[in-house]
């Protein structure tokens, strides 16, 4: 099993930031350089249709200036298959998406989509993409990937983090523990993410399946108070230590 947890650092935000007043300032590309410089295995970027953050130049230069893995997260459609194409990050994950949403909001229905689904991810990996889909930890979605052949899943882990009571916390890092399990038996990577902060990742990177999670929202936005360097090098240290006592006592048995 990995002992080591990739971290892909989002940068969506520090563009939220640039977009609110217009300008260069703060400049994405900035940011994800520094999140590496702190830790970050690879950098995490979402083109929404709506353009609303990231924008197309922000992946170009994000591809073109930096040697590390970028993930283009983006919605299942025709345009947005197309860009990813063209451009060739080293890897998207697919995400649904509507116009009215503040964020993502639950994972992709890929148990229901799957007819719609196979030919685009067919498209994206014969580009060579590493293609993964965001869903629910449900047996359902996860069998569904493995049918429209996604390499990879990254499991919402929303649900979990959002939980404000020990009974639901309890079920739901249950469910993500059941999900990853399930995942690598159907021969699937693991990966996971969707408001992990510094209270909530422990669980999380505990889980030996997982072997990438996806942070970004709350790195931002705690950047504010703490600089982005040691926000996410506080992280990267949160995650190696939950993993590796994570993994001490199958190594003492």
């Amino acid at each position: 099993m990995r002992e080591q947890l990739r971290l892909g650092v989002n940068v969506d935000h520090v563009a939220t930031i640039r977009n609110a007043r217009g300008g260069s300032h703060p400049d994405p590309l900035v940011a994800a350089r520094l999140a590496i410089e702190a830790g970050a295995d690879g950098i995490t970027a979402h083109l929404r249709e709506d353009r609303r953050h990231i924008v197309d130049d922000d992946i170009h230069r994000l591809l073109n200036e930096l040697e590390c893995p970028i993930n283009l997260e983006m919605a299942p459609t025709d345009e947005m298959v197309g860009f990813a194409v063209e451009a060739r990050p080293h890897a998207v994950c697919l995400v649904p998406e509507r116009r009215a949403e503040r964020t993502t909001e639950g994972g992709l229905d890929a148990a229901g989509q799957q007819n719609w689904l196979a030919p685009k991810i067919g498209r994206l990996i014969e580009a060579g993409c590493r293609v993964s889909l965001f869903i629910a930890p449900e047996p359902a979605q996860l069998e569904a990937a493995r049918r429209v052949h996604a390499p990879v899943v990254e499991l919402h882990t929303g649900e979990f983090c959002n939980a404000r009571d020990s009974t639901t916390l309890a079920h739901e890092i249950e469910r993500l523990r059941a999900a990853a399990r399930l995942a690598t038996d159907l021969g699937l990577e693991c990966h996971a993410g969707h408001g992990i902060s510094f209270d909530t990742v422990g669980p999380i990177a505990a889980i030996q399946q997982i072997v990438e999670l996806n942070i970004g929202h709350f790195l931002v936005g705690e950047a504010v108070f703490t600089g982005l360097g040691a926000t996410i090098g506080r992280m990267r240290k949160l995650i190696d230590e939950a993993r590796a006592a994570s993994i001490r006592p199958e190594v003492a048995r």
